[in-house]
Order: C-alpha cells, then sequence, then structure tokens
C-alpha cells in the first residue's frame, strides 16, 4: 500500500461525505444518506487499515498521520449525531473538517517509513492514541454546538443539551486517554506523571471540560457562559494538540516524536 493513492482514496471519500451531506439538505432517504457516509468510512478506514499492515506498525507516529484517524473518525461522529438529532449543520461541518484535514495531508504527502522509536513500542500506544483522537473528534463537534447556540440563543436550551451528551462521551474518553498514557508512561520512562508540557496542557484540557460539566450542573439556566465555557474548552483542546508544538516548552517534551 502506497502513500501515492492516498489522494484518490481521499477524494472518493470525501465526495461520498459531500454527497451525503448534499442529500441530508435535500432531505433525500436517511437511508441513501448513511449509506454514502458508510462507504466513505469503510474505505477511508480500508486504507488506513491497509497502511497499517504495509508499515507493520500503527500509522500515528506522526501529525498527519493522527489527521488520517481524525478523518475517520469525524464523519462517524457527523453521522451518529444527525441520525440522532437531525441537525444538518453537524453533517456539513463533520464533512467538511474531515476533507480539510484530507486535503492537509495530501498537500503535505509524508514518506511513511519511519520505524517506532523505542518508547512508542507499547502495548499502550495504540488504545492511547485512538481513544484520544476518538475524543477530539466528539469535542470538536460540540465545539459547533458552542458556536451555532451562541449564533442562534434561541436554540440554547435545545442545543446545549445535545452538547452535553458529546461533552459526556468526549470526556469519558479524555480520562481514558490520560489513564492509558498514565500507564504507557510508567512502561517507557518509568514515570506515571513528569509534568511533561503535553501531559499539562491534557491534564488542563480534561479540567476546561470537567468545568463546563460542572457549570452545567450547578448552573444549569445560565446558557450563554456555558456556551463560552464550551467554546474555550475546545480553544484549550486545540492547543494541546496543535498548539504545544510551537511553544517553547515542546523541545524538551518527549512527545515530539510527533513531528
Amino acid at each position: 500500500m502506497s502513500w501515492a493513492i492516498f489522494p484518490y482514496i481521499g477524494m472518493i471519500s470525501g465526495a461520498l461525505w459531500t454527497t451525503g451531506t448534499f442529500g441530508a439538505f435535500k432531505k433525500w432517504d436517511d437511508k441513501v444518506v448513511n449509506v454514502l457516509f458508510f462507504l466513505g468510512i469503510l474505505l477511508f478506514g480500508g486504507f488506513i487499515a491497509a497502511m497499517w499492515m504495509h508499515l507493520d506498525r500503527p500509522p500515528m507516529r506522526t501529525l498527519g498521520e493522527t489527521r488520517l484517524w481524525y478523518s475517520l473518525f469525524i464523519p462517524l461522529i457527523g453521522l451518529l449525531g444527525y441520525r440522532r438529532w437531525k441537525y444538518f449543520w453537524l453533517l456539513a461541518y463533520a464533512c467538511g473538517m474531515s476533507v480539510m484535514f484530507i486535503s492537509i495531508n495530501v498537500m503535505n504527502p509524508e514518506a511513511m517509513n519511519k520505524a517506532l522509536m523505542p518508547a512508542l513500542r507499547s502495548v499502550w500506544f495504540v488504545p492511547h492514541v485512538i481513544v484520544y483522537l476518538f475524543a477530539y473528534a466528539i469535542l470538536s463537534a460540540s465545539s459547533v454546538v458552542a458556536i451555532q447556540g451562541l449564533i442562534q440563543p434561541k436554540k440554547s436550551l435545545s442545543l446545549l443539551k445535545m452538547g452535553d451528551h458529546l461533552v459526556y462521551v468526549g470526556t469519558a474518553f479524555l480520562t481514558l486517554g490520560l489513564l492509558f498514557g498514565a500507564l504507557w508512561a510508567k512502561e517507557a520512562w518509568g514515570h506515571y506523571w513528569t509534568w511533561d508540557p503535553k501531559e499539562t496542557w491534557a491534564f488542563i484540557t480534561w479540567l476546561a471540560y470537567m468545568i463546563y460539566i460542572h457549570y452545567r450542573h450547578f448552573h444549569p439556566k445560565k446558557e450563554s457562559a456555558a456556551l463560552w465555557t464550551l467554546a474555550i474548552a475546545f480553544i484549550v483542546l486545540l492547543i494541546c494538540w496543535f498548539g504545544i508544538n510551537y511553544l517553547p516548552s515542546a523541545a524538551s517534551s518527549v512527545h515530539t516524536y510527533t513531528s
């Protein structure tokens, strides 16, 4: 399996998701929309699986490789959210984000032949990365809920209910990611927690969403503040995922293998 065919896989998958999104907007039969999205997910997931076998390692080492997983998970989250709440804009967001990440990878091709460093040859590597990326996909969808609620205050209550469900699930996966990461760190470096910059921002991200959950519990009628809290929490998440690489402290991080 060569990286050279990725543009074609990405183009076909993106076309299927875009057509499905258009179909949802035009109120096609939901079965057609489901099939189009499912075919795109199956094709893209098949490419990732083939790359895994070709490289003889999980394609999760670099930012480009993690974008592959995000491009797979976000349409899945968008489809499940659309089936549950019937919000077309959630499906459109999922399609748009996935196509954007696919385009970034097409414009920045990777050699895809880098062997894993010893610290990554751990049983915790795969579950840690997968649950984190799945959490990011879910929580990014919740950020769109926040933006939509701020734009349409009259719908903020119903949107927040959807946001709550997304945050509960996403935060649960964040928690698993922190736990798996601690177990991995103990095995690889001898310590569960070292206050590495990436670890610190991962903990801050988890705290940001826990603040939102607790604020919603104790102040259920303060919708505007909750929406802003949710939006800010996603900014913190973006710093953890991308921004940390541009901070001076990143030079001393053991997570620079993602560069």
